[in-house]
């Protein structure tokens, strides 16, 4: 009587199990996030007035908060689900067409695009800056309140934010008003333009990075879906109509221009415009362009005469737009980033923080000591995050052309844009959205995979701890009335609070003796690199 041999998998057969749910899990994460917003106006969907028959379409339904917060939250947690499985899987070696899940993704974004905008209230005030500057007011120092007050119907429609001038820069402002040059008095069609721009943005996007990393089969694949795919993008900023994508295309389309040889003085001035161009929808971009001057130093130092021309011209372009942009928005678009910069969000670990000081000391000292500590925790975490990513330390090699310069400034800007989020005291899971642009450009290889699964924890429990990201017009029953105390108050800031301390020891332990990043690491991955993550 012989003996059977043992039953084994084949390789990749564990892996393409995970993937095949991966992608299920994300297609339910999609849907969930489709029936949300089409089913009308709950607590998770503000009432988009307008004429009927006009775009953005949906039902009446009448979701009950408990099935409307159910719904996004199973679509959440379906999505953070699918986007673990699938990313262990292509580290496995699994794989699918790249393109028919970017595809696939771009369809969504489009059907989320059709159907009204859920989640928070902001497109409402989007539409009424668009207004005031179509009706000839300055909407950084015009409420939408006082607009109301004149019988606008689209100032009157905004909810959150009533009492708050615009934030957002020349160029966000100036799409708005087009948009509601198109929409006239209707909020409803208004909105509806102002999807298409964030459509446009994030296709855009997302055809950039599947460009920019061809080549290479894994990592195109990991691009669709951290960008195109990613079921937490879909939900939080397409359906969310947020304006934080069209910043993050022009962040990108710099890295883009960059290239991966040597920059030519021309390309690094474009890249500088495009910058500028991003500063000019959200401010948050001039992290970017500062990791495009970091980058450039690291290539070329010690070679100061190369480096100069470069450097000189990516200032130009930057200063040029970015000053352009600040001459129209004037003195009290600064007053109001001023004082955004002093808030702190409930959800943030920094709000704990600032409640226990106001027990010491009195007036605004407290939000002094947060703000200092917010920007020594973001130079700390950003001198960790460029000494201890294999791709920001590309230069240091011998043949410092091997790695892109692409590369290089990607890994450099995703390191400055990971320091300001983890460290700043006011966060929304939207704004996740410039590091989830920027990181399907970084190589994450020699065991920092787990700057990955930080950011996606991160997103994650900022996506639940704002459920819903309302405040006007919204009463929970009672069987939901714990979500803000137990879930913003409490678990949220716990987990921000615990990834931060995590990504610190992640990256002391890379950087400690006999744990460096092998030179091998350095590089962009080879075409036939699976570990892409």
């Amino acid at each position: 009587m012989t003996r059977s041999a043992p039953m084994t998998r084949r390789p990749g057969q564990a892996g393409s199990a995970a993937g095949c749910a991966g992608l299920t899990a994300i297609g339910a994460s999609a849907a969930l996030t489709f029936a949300v917003a089409v089913a009308g106006p709950s607590v998770m969907e503000p009432v988009l007035p307008g004429r009927s028959g006009q775009p953005p379409w949906a039902f009446d339904a009448h979701l009950s908060p408990y099935l409307a917060v159910g719904l996004t939250a199973a679509a959440l947690a379906a999505g953070t689900l699918g986007l673990v499985l699938t990313l262990r899987a292509v580290r496995a070696g699994w794989s699918v067409p790249a393109r028919a899940v970017l595809a696939a993704g771009l369809l969504a974004a489009a059907a989320l695009t059709l159907v009204p905008p859920f989640g928070s209230s902001d497109h409402l005030s989007y539409a009424a800056y668009g207004r005031m500057l179509a009706t000839g007011h300055n909407p950084y120092t015009t409420t939408p309140a006082q607009l109301a007050a004149l019988g606008d119907p689209v100032a009157r429609a905004v909810q959150d934010w009533f009492t708050t001038p615009s934030v957002y820069g020349p160029l966000a402002t100036a799409i708005e008003g087009l948009a509601s040059l198109i929409g006239g008095t209707s909020a409803r069609l208004t909105v509806f333009v102002l999807g298409l721009a964030n459509l446009a943005a994030f296709g855009v996007t997302a055809l950039l990075l599947h460009r920019m990393t061809r080549g290479d089969q894994a990592r195109q694949l990991r691009a669709a879906l951290l960008w195109a795919a990613n079921p937490l993008l879909l939900q939080l900023l397409v359906a969310g109509a947020h304006v934080d994508g069209q910043a993050a295309v022009f962040g990108v389309a710099a890295i883009a221009v960059l290239g991966s040889s040597p920059p030519r003085v021309d390309r690094s001035a474009m890249a500088g415009v495009l910058v500028g161009l991003g500063f000019a929808v959200k401010v948050s971009d001039v992290l970017v362009g500062l990791g495009l001057a970091i980058a450039l130093t690291i290539r070329l130092w010690p070679a100061w005469r190369r480096l100069l021309p470069p450097l000189a011209a990516l200032g130009a372009g930057f200063a040029a737009t970015a000053g352009a942009a600040l001459a129209i928005g004037g003195s009290a678009m600064l007053r109001q980033l001023s004082r955004e910069s002093d808030m702190v969000s409930i959800g943030s670990p920094w709000r704990v923080i600032r409640t226990v000081i106001h027990l010491a000391v009195t007036g605004t000292a407290a939000t002094d000591i947060v703000r200092f500590g917010a920007i020594a925790l973001a130079a700390t975490l950003a001198v960790l995050l460029i000494r201890g990513m294999p791709g920001a330390a590309a230069g240091h090699d011998r043949d410092p052309d091997r790695a892109g310069y692409s590369t290089t400034a990607a890994t450099v800007a995703f390191a400055l844009v990971m320091a300001w989020l983890f460290a700043w005291p006011y966060v929304l899971p939207w704004y996740d959205v410039l590091a989830w642009a920027l990181l399907p450009l970084v190589p994450l290889a020699g065991g920092l995979e787990g700057i990955c699964w930080m950011l996606l924890a991160r997103t994650a429990a900022l996506g639940f701890g704002y459920l819903p990201a309302r405040q006007t017009g919204v009463t929970l029953p009672r069987g939901l009335s714990w979500l803000q105390p137990v879930i913003r108050h409490g678990a949220t800031p716990a987990v921000l609070a615990a990834v931060t301390v995590l990504l610190v020891i992640l990256m002391v332990r890379v950087r400690s003796p006999g744990r460096q990043v092998p030179a091998g690491d350095s590089v962009e991955p080879r075409p036939t690199a699976t570990k892409a993550l």
